[in-house]
Order: structure tokens, then C-alpha cells, then sequence
């Protein structure tokens, strides 16, 4: 039986998503190890993090305390009328880490799962539209998971935005089910370029 408090760092880890048990207690046995600095910095990082990084008034990425706008948003080499719709702020991450694609985010949130009680109202959906329309983007491209709430919540926005202007989805070179920040970046690229319209 483990200490108490070893006990409660692996419960602790456990609870991040895609940790099982094993990796937590992994995790946690190395933490211990480490000398106490570094759990120090641990700590302090995670706090940090907590207090200093909020949403993006505009997108709902991530953004540094004190920034209204995200580095995307601030950066005007950026194409501010072609927006990518993504579910989490991880996959702006992975769009970043891809370097293909230069123009604008929108953060839904989430995606729509009326089982999991999510509907369109809890998404930043109405903020996409009036962002569409304020700002007379030329296209918008659904870049959401290719399984059932992604599909469901990539026909909800196209019928809203239809009128308003040109939406896409990213080409099935995503595997179905598969989520956007696992993807490596040649899949991403490549599913980008072949990206249908709605």
C-alpha cells in the first residue's frame, strides 16, 4: 500500500486525460524522485498556468492574463478572412505546430453532444456567426473530429453560416474518430488541402 500522499498524487494525475492508472503512478513515482526543486517548479507552473492564461476575447484561444487577444488575433501578417472552426484550443496547437496555415481561429469549446447535455448554446457558436458577419469572412473551414459529435456539430454551423459565406470541412484524411491534436502534420496538411466545401 502506497503513502497517503503518493496515493493522492496518482489519483491527482489519474484524473488528466489519457492517463490511466499506470502512466499516473509512473508519473508519480518520478515526481518523487526528482529533488524537491523541480516538484517546486511542477507546482508552480501548474499554478501559474491556472491564474495567468484566459480566453481570447475574440477567438476563445489561449491568451496571457492581461491580453484581450491572442498572438494569433494580434498578428496582422495573419489572413483574417479565412477562419478555421476548431473544437479546443489543443487544436489550434497542432494547427501552429503543422506551419501551413496562416489565417484566423474560432474556439467552439466543445462540440455539440445533447447526451452529454452540450448544445449549440453552450459552444461559441453565436459569436462565430456575428463574427462572420462583422467581419465579412470569405470562408470558413470546419476543422472538427471526424466522429458523430463533430459531424452533427459541423451540419449545425454549416446551415447557420450557409448564407453568410463559403464553409468547408477538412477531407477524410483524418481517420474517423480520430482527434485533430493526435494528428501528425503531413495528415493535417493533406486534409486541409483536400478541405470540401458544405
Amino acid at each position: 500500500m502506497e503513502p497517503l500522499a503518493l496515493e493522492d498524487l496518482i489519483v491527482a494525475f489519474a484524473k488528466l486525460p489519457g492517463i490511466g492508472r499506470k502512466t499516473a503512478q509512473r508519473l508519480a513515482l518520478y515526481v518523487v524522485k526528482r529533488p524537491r526543486e523541480e516538484a517546486e517548479l511542477l507546482a508552480k507552473a501548474l499554478v501559474a498556468a491556472k491564474d495567468q492564461i484566459e480566453h481570447c476575447a475574440t477567438c476563445y484561444n489561449f491568451t496571457q492574463k492581461g491580453e484581450p487577444l491572442c498572438e494569433v488575433c494580434r498578428d496582422t501578417r495573419r489572413d483574417q478572412q479565412f477562419l478555421c472552426v476548431v473544437a479546443e484550443a489543443s487544436d489550434v496547437l497542432a494547427f501552429e505546430m503543422s506551419q501551413f496555415y496562416s489565417g484566423a481561429y474560432h474556439v467552439l469549446g466543445g462540440v455539440l453532444s445533447p447526451q452529454d447535455g452540450v448544445l449549440p448554446e453552450d459552444l461559441h457558436i453565436d459569436s462565430l456567426v456575428e463574427r462572420v458577419r462583422q467581419q465579412g469572412v470569405q470562408e470558413v473551414m470546419l476543422a472538427l473530429n471526424a466522429n458523430a459529435e463533430g459531424d452533427a456539430t459541423a451540419h449545425f454551423i454549416a446551415q447557420q453560416l450557409m448564407t453568410l459565406t463559403k464553409v468547408s470541412r477538412l477531407a477524410r484524411g483524418l481517420p474517423v474518430g480520430a482527434d485533430l491534436d493526435l494528428a501528425d502534420s503531413v495528415t493535417l496538411s493533406l486534409a486541409f488541402a483536400g478541405r470540401s466545401s458544405l
